[in-house]
């Protein structure tokens, strides 16, 4: 088939972005004019501060090393731990409100989260695929989305570095970090405590002290609760679901002899007990109409955001992450030594109703995932003078991965089939007339023995039991060196090694005896007597088909039927029974290891940077880079993995393929990323401005498409973006200070021809909005007795985006089982797009002695959206999504000591 963008629909989609494009150019441009004459223009009325010296100077790690954030010729935003606490940043999900290059969605669960950088993440909801965004706390990397979501204790500041990051942060940083860094123990005598009350009963209770045991030693206490009834009502149990229950607590210790060695050793445990996450319905189809028909009930589309859900049984999310590691910092003078080590373990239990109606489809979907890591990483930074400042180190990662799955039918499937075998097979071959025994009877006559099947399908109980391991190791080496070729002009080269290899093994299986007949084989055979039937011969009467078929006269008639049944098997405009497949939900498995997969993969990988930096005076700063980055293979742990198109054919000839086996994807190939980027970063005291533009590309960019049942894997040939980021700040009078961060993005697959929706090349990516803005403000008016008060407030827009680029089950196949039509995928992706009008802001009066009051809000404007659509489990051709959080407001009351 052509690809999409021959469509004239998507031309002119195309010609209509090009226009807001030029649009958004002119913008960003009038923006950059204005900050570039503000400093001259403020400067009339505000002095400068002294040569070197500028406002609210912020130490980044985002090289490795200590470098203030104007000088660090990397892209990346810091929040600082002042605007988490001011803005009510409750955990990583509410940060993209400050930062525009990131997008952070929850979604199936209170464990799963997907990051994206300049469009670009994945990795949510599947172990076995890897983030493309790499996420570290203290130095030590959070492998999977269940060990991500935390609240923040300590916080001193979250760094967002966008673009590969590969060369000092190994594998699996192919779209840019985060990094949290929280704050050290203290050797004085400190801390904060702060309690929360919102609507929705919402309480938080935190808080952090410091201090001395003894002149080298100091430790540190931290540890919160954050509980609130549910934003949604379910009104089939009389519960809410989107709750908050989860509490944490993390302790250090601190051994700084004052002489360059520090230790710190870190322990931590959180919990998280939670009824989450709501899914509404967006389009209903005929398997609705038969919920319905049940006496059950799912929200209308037009009721999408009214809070409100049907389920037979209340989620759980019950979640434990805990860890600790060790780092030491030996300084030597010219050279610093750090060693990291550390142990990680993440147990989530959830459970969910995903038919998200109240009759009861699918009475289980129980997963039981346990993850363990370990990670080594030791590094040396030196100067060689004061011209060349090096780093070298070495990274080890070990994890296991362990998974167990239970998907059942429920008490309502029978019936629920019973409503819906004749209505998609249209009547046809007698089937559907009473109940689903109808077609026990037929299907088991078509196989020569009608009691075969009689009180077996869609029974209460039955469906797929799964069970996946994956062990996964790897190792790197890596290094890098600024080489200060003339005053303020240095020359980095960086490279990076990385080996991964994993071995993975399955032990699913299906009891769902519908879903292990063979539709083709009956299909035929269905055919075929119908043929015959036509002809005036008695399919059931063996001698008069004999004598058919071996009577010269009529023998060809007979090869000509035989002939049709087998060409038209596969073909569901002549075989019916080919509809019934939606309902075939838990076919057989094709486990791993076997004969012709061996469950092992293993690549290797070398990352490069390459940048330039110039100081042109001590308020600006340019730099140029390229770099490279790498994500390592990942497997699809979901009831979709199945073997490729070569090793199918190698299973079925060796008759070792299962029944229903169709190919698909066990994993994905690595991804290889590439940017090529220029910055300017700029602080003149009361303006500052950060503007980076970019190239950047991922080849064999891994799509993980979720199927309704399970997860397509894929890798894209190549997917681009070209973007413009900036990031600015002024102070036009002394109490207020004005932000502005904005980030225009064209990205597009490049080449992706085997997609779960046919060629996609020439494409927007989903996920990526075209232009995301954000202004912030800040007034700290200084009272007359020491006391403050801060007001301060932000606003994000993203322009609309399409959140998926099709929806599997609304593609059609032809009679090869290949690609057909894929203009419905396409359109109901067109259809629901998510746009975002995000407005929060908080009111503080603090006290010189040290307490804090504050008034907050967040989606003040009650802004609604879709954060993701999906086929719906169970339904054919229905679409449901995840609504976003509704407007959260709130007092709270901080000390600090």
């Amino acid at each position: 088939m052509k690809g999409v963008s021959a469509n004239p629909a998507v031309r002119s989609a195309g010609g209509a972005f090009e226009a807001a494009r030029a649009r958004n150019g002119l913008l960003l441009g009038a923006a950059l004019a204005a900050l570039v004459w503000a400093p001259q223009a403020m400067a009339q009325d505000n002095p400068a501060p002294a040569s070197g010296v500028f406002a609210d100077e912020i130490i980044v790690t985002a090289t490795k090393r200590e470098q203030t954030l104007q000088d660090v010729p990397v892209a990346v935003t810091v929040t600082t731990g002042k605007t988490i606490e001011e803005a009510q940043i409750r955990d990583l999900k509410d940060l993209q409100s400050v930062v525009p290059s990131l997008r952070v969605n929850q979604l199936q669960s209170s464990a799963n989260t997907n990051f994206y950088i300049r469009g670009f993440g994945n990795g949510a909801n599947n172990a076995g695929i890897e983030p493309s965004v790499g996420l570290f706390i203290d130095g030590v990397y959070r492998s999977r989305s269940a060990s991500m979501i935390a609240d923040f204790p300590d916080v001193e500041r979250i760094e967002v570095l966008r673009g590969p990051q590969s060369t000092l942060f190994g594998k699996n940083a192919s779209a840019g970090v985060i990094s949290i860094v929280t704050k050290k123990p203290q050797f004085t005598f400190g801390g904060n405590a702060e309690a929360t009350y919102g609507n929705y009963n919402a309480v938080t209770l935190k808080g952090m002290v410091t201090g001395p045991v003894s002149d080298t030693i100091a430790v540190s206490l931290a540890g919160g609760l954050n509980k609130r009834d549910g934003t949604v009502r379910d009104l089939a149990t009389g519960e809410r679901t989107n709750d908050r229950d989860r509490w944490f607590a993390r302790g250090q210790m601190l051994f700084d002899n004052h002489d360059g060695l520090e230790v710190r050793l870190i322990g931590d445990y959180g919990k998280i007990d939670e009824n989450c996450c709501a899914v509404v319905n967006l389009r209903q189809a005929l398997p609705t109409m038969a919920i319905f028909a049940l006496g059950g009930a799912v929200n209308q589309p037009s009721q999408k955001y009214d809070n409100i859900a049907y389920y037979n049984f209340e989620s759980t999310n019950k979640i434990k992450n805990w860890g600790f590691s060790g780092q030491i910092d030996y300084d030597l003078g010219g050279t610093k030594l750090t060693s990291i080590t550390a142990y990680r373990r993440t147990d989530a239990l959830t459970n969910q109703d995903s038919d998200f109606s109240s009759a009861d489809l699918l009475g289980r979907n129980w997963q039981d995932l346990r993850i363990k890591t370990f990670t080594q990483e030791l590094r040396a930074n030196f100067d060689l003078g004061d011209k060349l400042h090096g780093l070298v180190g070495a990274y080890y990662f070990n994890e296991k991965i362990d998974q167990n799955n239970e998907v059942y039918w429920g008490s309502d499937a029978r019936t629920y089939a019973d409503l819906l075998v004749q209505s998609l097979t249209g009547g046809a071959n007698n089937i559907g007339h009473l109940n689903s025994g109808d077609l026990e009877l037929i299907l088991g006559n078509l196989e020569g023995n009608p009691a075969k099947y009689v009180g077996q399908f869609f029974e209460a109980g039955t469906g797929l039991t799964e069970a996946y391991a994956v062990k996964n190791e790897a190792w790197s080496v890596f290094g890098q060196l600024d080489f200060e070729v003339a005053p303020g002009l240095t020359v980095t080269g960086g490279i990076n090694y990385t080996h991964d290899k994993k071995r993975y093994a399955t032990n699913t299986t299906s009891n769902d005896t519908f879903a292990a007949v063979d539709l083709v084989a009956d299909g035929q055979t269905a055919i075929f007597a119908q043929g015959l039937a036509n002809l005036g011969v008695n399919p059931s009467d063996p001698a008069a088909v004999y004598a058919f078929a071996t009577n010269p006269a009529t023998a060809p008639y007979y090869q000509a039927v035989v002939n049709y049944a087998a060409a038209n098997a596969t073909n569901p405009e002549v075989n019916s029974l080919l509809a019934l497949q939606p309902l075939q939900y838990f076919p057989p498995f094709m486990n791993v290891p076997n004969a012709v997969e061996n469950g092992r993969i293993s690549d290797g990988n070398v990352s490069y940077t390459a940048r330039v930096a110039w100081d042109v005076s001590p308020a600006i700063n340019l730099y140029a880079a390229f770099a490279t980055g790498y994500k390592a293979a990942s497997i699809n742990l979901s009831r979709d993995s199945r073997p490729t198109p070569a090793d199918l054919v190698e299973l079925r000839a060796q008759g070792l393929a299962v029944t229903n086996l169709t190919s698909g994807s066990r994993y994905a190939n690595p991804e290889n990323s590439t940017v090529y980027e220029a910055g300017l970063k700029a602080n003149w005291g009361l303006v500052s401005a950060n503007v980076a533009v970019f190239k950047q590309i991922i080849k064999d960019f891994q799509s993980n498409i979720f199927t309704g049942s399970g997860f397509f894997l894929a890798n894209a040939g190549k997917q681009s973006a070209f973007g413009i980021e900036f990031e600015g700040s002024a102070k036009p009078v002394d109490p207020l200070t004005l932000t502005l961060s904005m980030t225009y993005l064209d990205a597009k697959y490049d080449k992706f021809l085997l997609s779960a929706f046919g060629d996609l090349s020439g494409t927007r990516p989903a996920g990526a909005s075209p232009l995301s803005v954000t202004f912030g403000g800040e007034w700290v008016q200084k009272m007359g007795n020491g006391d403050r008060i801060i007001l301060r407030g932000d606003y994000h827009y993203e322009m609309p985006f399409k959140l998926v680029e099709g929806l599997p089950g609304l593609v059609t196949y032809d009679a090869a089982g290949n690609v057909a039509d894929v203009s419905a995928a396409l359109a109901a992706a067109r259809e629901f797009k998510q746009d975002i009008n995000d407005v929060n802001a908080s009111l503080t009066y603090a006290m010189a002695n040290g307490i804090e009051l504050s008034v907050w809000g967040r989606n003040l404007l009650n802004d609604r959206t879709i954060l993701q659509i999906f086929d719906s489990p169970a339904q054919p051709g229905s679409i449901s999504g995840y609504p976003n959080q509704p407007r959260t407001y709130g007092v709270a009351a901080r000390y600090r000591f």
